[in-house]
């Protein structure tokens, strides 16, 4: 059964983020640029907040307002749900579908390690699924 570490060993531990004072605008490109989904807010090094394109498209296009002038910290989520190293790719699984959110941010010790989407997590049950499959067939075909 993985690990959260064990997945981010893959993935990477890059972290994209932005500040509550930037502009709606700057996170929304940077997303697109970095072709991820979120960003996790920052105050410090400390994690504030979460800004996702859903926030953007409910809380900023939706409403008719301007992305260059309403700000990050007025759209993001700050009751941010996390994930610890330590805890499995199921159980993250279970907590995303619980808590209805496609990103997690990674903590170990309380430090922001990392970010995992559900797209990391369905890759990671694939992967290991098709491992399985290959041994299955290796036993099978000797």
């Amino acid at each position: 059964m993985a690990v959260i570490k064990q997945l981010l060993k893959t993935k990477g531990h890059d972290i994209e983020s932005v500040g509550a004072n930037d502009s709606v605008y700057d996170a929304i490109k940077l997303m697109a640029d970095k072709n991820v989904g979120s960003l996790v807010v920052l105050e410090n090094g400390k994690l504030v907040g979460i800004v996702t394109e859903r926030h953007y498209a409910r809380n900023v296009f939706l409403k008719g307002r301007s992305s260059r002038e309403t700000l990050v910290g007025d759209i993001m989520a700050t009751h941010v749900v996390c994930a610890s190293v330590d805890q499995t790719v199921q159980e993250c699984m279970a907590l995303m579908t619980d808590k209805m959110v496609r990103h997690l941010p990674v903590l170990d010790n309380n430090e922001l390690v990392g970010i995992i989407s559900i797209g990391d997590l369905v890759k990671n049950i694939i992967d290991g699924q098709q491992f399985i499959i290959e041994q299955l067939e290796m036993y099978i075909s000797r």
